[in-house]
C-alpha cells in the first residue's frame, strides 16, 4: 500500500468514526416527510410588508430598534432581524476583555432584551437571492430549508478580518472581532504564561512565550497593545518562575506614525505613551507571513513568538462578494445619498457594508458613530418608500474620535479639539459607558471600573471547548516541525510545499529523504508510543493537515485495517532506509 493509499484511507475512516460516533449518541437521521418540508418552504406570513435586517452589529441593531419606535406609533409592518450571535457587542470595550478590566459578558446585550418587536433568527445567512427576494439561513437542528422573503432588505452585516491570501494567518493569527476572539485570545495569553513559568529546558521557546505582538497601529491595534500590555505586566509578578525583563510586547505598523486618523501630535503621543510602558513599535513593518512559532514581516525578518494578533487587513462581508452588484473598490456596495443600493428599490446598505459618500463627497468612514446615524436613516427611508412619505438623505460629519492607550491614558479629538492623556480618558469612559445599552449593564461597568482601581486583575483561565480533529498549520522555510527525540503527539499530511527528514546519530547529521505534497509523516512515534525519530525540517513554504494523538489513537484503535496499512509504511520505510524517520 502506498502513502497516498493511506491517506485516502484516513480520510474515509475520519468519515466513518463520525458516523461511529453520532450511532453511539443515539443521534438518528430521518428524512423529514415531503408535507413537513413544503410547510416550511411555503409558511403564511403576515400581510404586513416585511423588514429583513441582516446583521446584529451597531447598524443592524440600531436600524431595528427605529423601526421598533415606529412601529408603536404605526403598526404596520413586520420587523426580522438574522444574526449569527444572539447577543450585540459594544466593540469598542472589547480589548478590556483581554485584561479583565470588565467582565466577559459586560460588552454584550441580548438582542431580544434590546429589541422586544423584532422576530429575531439566530442563524448563519447561507444565500442572499435578490430577485425571489429572499434570505436563505443554514439549517438548525433540523436540515430543511428555511427561507424568510422580504419587502425590503437592509444589509448591515459589518466586517471581517481577511486573512486570504497571507501565508499562515488563518492558522496562526488571532482574529479580534468578536467576544469569543477576546476570551479565547485571553486564555491564550494566561496559557503562555502558565507554560514560560514552569518552562526549563527550552529557553528559545520560553522567549516565544514572552513575546505578544499587535500588527495593525489603528484604533483597534493600539487599544488591544495597550491593554495586553498591560494585563501581562501586571500579571506575571504572580509567576516565581518568569523574568519580567524577558518580557516583549511588539506593535507592527505599515506606515510612518501609529494613529493616522488622528492629528500627528495625538499619535506621537500615544507612541511615546506605549513606548514609555515598555511596548516595542515596529513602524513601517508589515506583516507577510506566520508560522506557530513566529511572524514573518516583509523583507525577511522574523519576531519569535507563540501571540500574534492580527487586526488587518479587514474587508466586507464574505456574503457580499457573491451578490451580483457593483462594487467599490474596497468591496463595499456604492449607495446612493439616501442609503439606497441603485438599482434596488428594496435594497439598503449602511456601515460597513456600504459605501457612501457625504455631503461633501468624502467617504463615510467605517465607524460605530457614522453606522448608529446610517442606521436611523435607513429606518425612516424604508418607512418612506412603505408609507409614501418624503425620504431622508444622509449626512452626518462625526463629532470625533477617540483611543484607548490603558492605564489611565487616551487620546481623543472632539469637534476639531485635541485631547491626551488622563481629560481624553476619562471623556473616553464617559462617553463610552453613556452609549452601552441598558443601565443595569452600564452599573455592571461602572462598578467593574471601579473595583479595578484596588483589586488585582484574574488569572483564571476558562477552557471552553478545547480544539480537535484535523486541524491546518502552516511552516516557512527553515521552521522545525518537530526535532529528533521529542514525544509523538500528531500525524501530519503535506497537502502543499516541502520538507526534509534530518538524523542525527553520533555527532552527525544526515538527510534521510524528502517529504513532498501527498505524502504523510508522524505515524511511527504514535503507533509506537516512542519518541520521533529524526527532525522534521521544512524546505519550500508548506502547509500541511495535522491529526492529533488522540484522534489518531481513536482511528487506529476501531479501524483495524486503519492501523495495519500504517504499520506496513511504517515496516516498508524502515525496510528502504532502516534508520529513516517516521
Amino acid at each position: 500500500m502506498t502513502p497516498l493509499d493511506v491517506v485516502v484511507a484516513l480520510a474515509v475512516a475520519v468519515v466513518a468514526l463520525a458516523i461511529l460516533a453520532a450511532w453511539r449518541a443515539g443521534h438518528t437521521m430521518v428524512a423529514a416527510p415531503m408535507t413537513q418540508l413544503a410547510a416550511s418552504l411555503d409558511a403564511p406570513r403576515s400581510s404586513r410588508p416585511r423588514i429583513v435586517i441582516l446583521g446584529g452589529g451597531f447598524g443592524g441593531v440600531y436600524a431595528a430598534k427605529a423601526l421598533e419606535q415606529a412601529q408603536r406609533r404605526r403598526d404596520d409592518f413586520e420587523v426580522v432581524l438574522i444574526s449569527r450571535e444572539n447577543y450585540f457587542v459594544f466593540q469598542p470595550m472589547l480589548p478590556e476583555v483581554i485584561s479583565g478590566t470588565i467582565g466577559l459578558f459586560d460588552t454584550v446585550s441580548p438582542l431580544r432584551q434590546m429589541l422586544s418587536r423584532t422576530e429575531v433568527h439566530v442563524r448563519e445567512i447561507a444565500r442572499i437571492d435578490l430577485e425571489r427576494r429572499v434570505v436563505q439561513t443554514s439549517p438548525g437542528f433540523h436540515p430543511h430549508a428555511h427561507e424568510i422573503p422580504y419587502d425590503h432588505l437592509i444589509l448591515a452585516l459589518g466586517n471581517v478580518t481577511d486573512f486570504r491570501g497571507m501565508r499562515g494567518l488563518p492558522e496562526h493569527a488571532w482574529p479580534f472581532k468578536t467576544l469569543a476572539d477576546a476570551v479565547a485570545l485571553r486564555n491564550h495569553v494566561i496559557r503562555t504564561l502558565e507554560e514560560a513559568a514552569i518552562e526549563r529546558n527550552e529557553p528559545v521557546l520560553v522567549e516565544q512565550l514572552l513575546t505578544f505582538v499587535v500588527a495593525g497601529g489603528g484604533f483597534s491595534g493600539v487599544e488591544i497593545v495597550a491593554e495586553l500590555n498591560d494585563f501581562v505586566r501586571a500579571v506575571a509578578r504572580r509567576y516565581r518562575g518568569i523574568d519580567q525583563s524577558r518580557i516583549r510586547v511588539v506593535l507592527l505598523h505599515g506606515q510612518a506614525r501609529i494613529l493616522p486618523e488622528l492629528a500627528p501630535s495625538l499619535g506621537e503621543f500615544a507612541a511615546r505613551k506605549l513606548a514609555a510602558r515598555g511596548v516595542e513599535l515596529r513602524l513601517r513593518a508589515r506583516l507577510e507571513a506566520a508560522t506557530a512559532e513566529g511572524a514573518v514581516l516583509v523583507g525577511g525578518d522574523r519576531i519569535a513568538t507563540r501571540t500574534l494578533v492580527s487586526t488587518v487587513p479587514s474587508s466586507p462581508h464574505p456574503l457580499l462578494e457573491a451578490l451580483a452588484l457593483p462594487k467599490a473598490k474596497n468591496g463595499r456596495i456604492p449607495v446612493d445619498r439616501f442609503l439606497q443600493v441603485e438599482g434596488h428599490p428594496a435594497l439598503w446598505a449602511l456601515g460597513d457594508c456600504a459605501f457612501a459618500l457625504t455631503a461633501h463627497g468624502e467617504p463615510v468612514p467605517p465607524t460605530a458613530q457614522h453606522a448608529t446615524r446610517q442606521a436611523a436613516v435607513v429606518a425612516h427611508n424604508v418607512l418612506a418608500r412603505l408609507r409614501g412619505t418624503p425620504a431622508k438623505a444622509f449626512d452626518f460629519g462625526g463629532l470625533g474620535k477617540m483611543g484607548s492607550l490603558g492605564h489611565r491614558s487616551a487620546v481623543a479629538e472632539i469637534l476639531g479639539i485635541k485631547l491626551s492623556g488622563f481629560l481624553a480618558w476619562f471623556m473616553w469612559r464617559t462617553i463610552y459607558l453613556s452609549k452601552v445599552p441598558g443601565w443595569g449593564r452600564r452599573l455592571k461597568i461602572a462598578v467593574a471600573w471601579t473595583l479595578d482601581l484596588f483589586l488585582p486583575p484574574e488569572l483564571v483561565q476558562l477552557r471552553l471547548g478545547e480544539q480537535a480533529g484535523i486541524g491546518k498549520e502552516h511552516f516557512e522555510p527553515g521552521d522545525i516541525v518537530f526535532r529528533q527525540g521529542d514525544l509523538g503527539d500528531r500525524l501530519y499530511i503535506v497537502l502543499e510545499g516541502e520538507a526534509e527528514a534530518v538524523q542525527e546519530t553520533a555527532g552527525e547529521s544526515r538527510v534521510l529523504g524528502k517529504i513532498v505534497a501527498g505524502q504523510f509523516f508522524g505515524e511511527k512515534a504514535l503507533l509506537q508510543a516512542s519518541g520521533r525519530s529524526a527532525t522534521i525540517r521544512c524546505v519550500k513554504a508548506m502547509d500541511a493537515l495535522s491529526l492529533p494523538k488522540r484522534e489518531f489513537g481513536l482511528l487506529t484503535t476501531h479501524l483495524r485495517g486503519l492501523r495495519r496499512s500504517f504499520e506496513e509504511v511504517v515496516t516498508e520505510r524502515d525496510r528502504q532506509t532502516p534508520s529513516k524517520t517516521e
